[in-house]
């Protein structure tokens, strides 16, 4: 198989990266059977050394500007640069990547980090962008919607010691307060496609590669966050009930590869929390586990509203936490066949 880097296919505009459309299957299809033909591309099947791409959350809802939550990064552009880098690398790296899991982002109006299901003691929900901590709880700032319990099927009492114990957990363990988030990557809605140009890119690769994409979906349990792809931020409820469960199924995949590529949105939340979940799985197999991991530094940003939030310092502090842990930091520019490590 010709391993040596390739050339990004006619059909990309890296103008669009930051636009929806509807993606021409039949038409890609037919062109990335003659890329492969044309360039000597084998099945992923024949690969000896065999790379993953974990695309994290890459959806119109993060990507777009104009939609939910599209993360900005400090340079206001931040998702659609990546989404154009990324493509780029699926794209000039197509002989190589074996496979390619997208991960995405699932949410239902009635979930905990949205505004309808808390209220004080007006009757108003906090407003997008709140942070809800354990003493804004334990003060009484913020309840429980007995409406939502309603709905949900569970006691209001209850679901105000979930809420406390919640809170408490999240600053116990280190994770970000409580946060109320726009409505967003709604299940059935445009903003929980994958953004076109990268949904593009991996179709190509499914049929030039005859590699199945696996994607994953997450974070549509009404009861937790959800930033990593591994599993939420809360398992277990007031009773040490299971709230939810690790992903250890992917987990499992993911460490037979040889390579793991990391790329998404945002670098600050999904991605970041994703890699520390990796990360610790990693420590408790062997530490020299954490080396075959690819961070692409320059294909995630973090969430930024200026004058509001800016999440940048926490997303740079832990990547150099997974740098100093044996992972690599790379740019999408340089030829997977380059990195350190990497023997094709």
């Amino acid at each position: 198989m010709n391993k040596k880097e390739l050339k990004i296919p006619p059909h990309f505009k890296p103008e669009k990266a930051g636009e929806v459309w509807k993606v021409e299957y039949q038409e890609i299809a037919a062109d990335a059977e003659n890329w492969a033909n044309e360039h000597n591309i084998s099945p992923s099947s024949s690969d000896k050394f065999k790379v993953c791409l974990l695309a994290v959350d890459m959806q119109n809802t993060f990507c777009v500007p104009g939609y939910e939550l599209f993360v900005a990064g400090r340079s206001g552009n931040g998702a659609v640069d990546d989404t154009k880098r990324l493509c780029e690398f699926i794209y000039r790296n197509l002989n190589v990547i074996t496979e390619i899991i997208p991960t995405m982002d699932t949410h239902l109006s009635l979930q905990i980090f949205h505004s309808i299901f808390l209220v004080n003691d007006k009757g108003e929900n906090p407003p997008p962008l709140s942070l809800i901590s354990a003493e804004d709880v334990q003060k009484g700032v913020w309840k429980i919607n007995e409406n939502v319990c309603n709905n949900l099927g569970v006691d209001p009492i209850q679901a105000q010691s979930y809420l406390m114990l919640y809170t408490k957990e999240l600053s116990k363990t280190g994770k970000y307060d409580l946060t109320i988030w726009p409505y967003h990557a709604m299940l059935g809605g445009l903003g929980h496609a994958l953004v076109s140009p990268l949904e593009e890119a991996i179709f190509f690769h499914s049929i030039a590669r005859y590699s199945q994409p696996n994607i994953q979906i997450k974070g549509n349990n009404p009861f937790t966050e959800h930033y990593s792809v591994f599993g939420p931020e809360i398992k277990e409820g007031i009773n040490k009930e299971k709230i939810a469960n690790k992903n250890t199924d992917l987990i499992e995949q993911l460490l037979k590869f040889d390579a793991i590529v990391v790329a998404g949105e945002a670098k600050s939340h999904c991605v970041a929390w994703s890699i520390e979940d990796l990360l610790n799985e990693i420590l408790i197999r062997d530490k020299n586990l954490a080396q075959k991991v690819y961070l692409l530094e320059d294909c995630s940003s973090a969430v930024v509203v200026p004058g509001i939030i800016d999440y940048t310092d926490e997303a740079d502090k832990a990547y150099l936490k997974f740098a100093r842990a044996g992972m690599h930091m790379v740019k999408s520019a340089m030829p997977i066949k380059d990195w350190p490590g990497i023997k094709i």
